[in-house]
């Protein structure tokens, strides 16, 4: 594979990036509420023709977009890449009447997005997810705006999850919860992983689309180390139909995988933006503090740390494009590589972060600093979409798969 290098127009688009994030919308995510949907931000977002991008570009596009917001506004970033999450499964997997409904919404700003994986159970271990769809006996399923009522069938509960009905539809109850689901419990509809066949592992899981107004579904916010809101799913036989599923039954762990394979690198531009923010920052402080009879830069240790700084995130950074490539032309090894590239990435910029507070000293964690913001900012990334042992599980796994494939 070719190395990765921006040409001009991305260049330029990169700047402009950068410049909008910092005239336009840090202004609004600083009016936002912490842990609340910022949902005039998420407008401005769908204004500036942003979150269309997230489905007429490429991963490269994407990494460039979340790069260059993070580096201006980590807030900006989230909201567009939390839009891109829940929805791309919508985008990806929908039916016509899904797409329609939802995605014109979530391009402009109007609806918002959550993509409800994880439980209390099953963070990490996403394939031993327990939010059960059972198949019996329901009430219609009321859609707002016209949607016609469902009526579901009923089966004792020995009988398989799917109970096919005479017009060709299959109903089920959600029952569970989900946690740590970032835009909950805001969000206008929810990508909700549910097992349909019990036992099955990875096998038995579905994908379904559920609008946040459905009759059970409830939610409260979590208090955590967050600007954006997280929160917590409770599924009290929420009722579904055939119309809501994503995919294809028992295979929404395809659905699943295929989205984080798209969003995992993304994960690490997120990063490396806020490695390039902190290095900046690092680079104009030691070069104008006085220390020790001469500017802090002087200083050799100081000169070789920063140097190390800027070399990890430059690595991090051909890592996460390098995969973002191999993403856009459908590379066989996409998983190793968006493994590697969010490990790396993630890894970096918390070591980045961190090296540039400690040069700041006890300024960077004063309130308000821009290191006090990244300082805090940095932590999740390296434990939400898969941590980062998950990742090394991964490149491990698809390692030796390659190994024994080659035998």
């Amino acid at each position: 594979m070719p190395a990765f290098s921006l040409d001009p127009p991305q260049t330029a688009w990169c700047a402009e990036l950068r410049a909008l994030a910092a005239e336009r919308l840090r202004a609004l995510a600083e009016k936002g509420e912490p842990g609340h949907v910022n949902r005039a931000l998420v407008a401005e977002l769908g204004q500036l023709g942003l979150l269309e991008r997230l489905f007429t570009s490429g991963a490269v596009d994407l990494c460039l977009m979340r790069e260059s917001l993070a580096y201006a506004c980590t807030e900006a970033e989230t909201a567009l890449a939390l839009q891109g999450l829940g929805a791309h499964p919508v985008y990806a997997h929908g039916t016509p009447a899904q797409r329609e409904r939802w995605l014109p919404r979530v391009a402009d700003g109007t609806a918002i997005a959550a993509f409800a994986l994880s439980e209390p159970a099953a963070g990490s271990d996403a394939a031993a997810l327990e939010l059960r769809a059972e198949a019996g006996a329901s009430e219609p399923v009321a859609e707002p705006g016209g949607g016609l009522p469902v009526t579901a069938a009923s089966a004792s509960a020995a009988e398989p999850a799917l109970v096919a009905e005479s017009d060709g539809g299959a109903r089920w109850r959600l029952t569970g919860e989900k946690c740590w689901i970032s835009n909950a419990p805001e969000a206008d509809f929810y990508t909700v992983f549910a097992r349909t066949t019990p036992g099955a592992g990875a096998r038995g899981v579905t994908a379904f689309l559920v609008p946040a107004d459905r009759p059970g579904l409830t939610g409260t916010g979590l208090d955590m180390l967050s600007p954006h809101p997280i929160g917590a799913l409770r599924f009290d036989a929420v009722p579904v139909s055939a119309d809501d599923v994503l995919g294809e039954i028992d295979r929404g762990f395809r659905v699943a995988m295929g989205t984080l394979n798209l969003f995992r690198p993304s994960v690490g531009a997120f990063a490396v933006g806020m490695a390039q923010a902190a290095l900046d920052a690092t680079l104009a402080h030691t070069a104008e503090r006085d220390a020790f009879g001469g500017k802090l830069k002087d200083l050799q240790t100081v000169a070789h740390q920063v140097a190390e700084m800027a070399l990890r995130t430059e690595a991090a950074r051909l890592m996460v494009y390098a995969a973002a490539t191999a993403y856009d032309e459908g590379a066989a090894d996409v998983p190793k590589r968006a493994a590697m590239a969010k490990l790396l990435a993630t890894e970096t910029a918390q070591y980045v972060v961190d090296q540039a507070v400690q040069l700041h000293g006890a300024r960077a964690l004063r309130r308000g600093h821009l290191l006090e913001h990244l300082y805090r900012e940095v932590r999740a990334p390296r434990i939400y979409e898969g941590a980062s042992e998950v990742q090394r599980g991964i490149i491990a796994k698809e390692l030796y798969a390659t190994r024994e494939a080659a035998q």
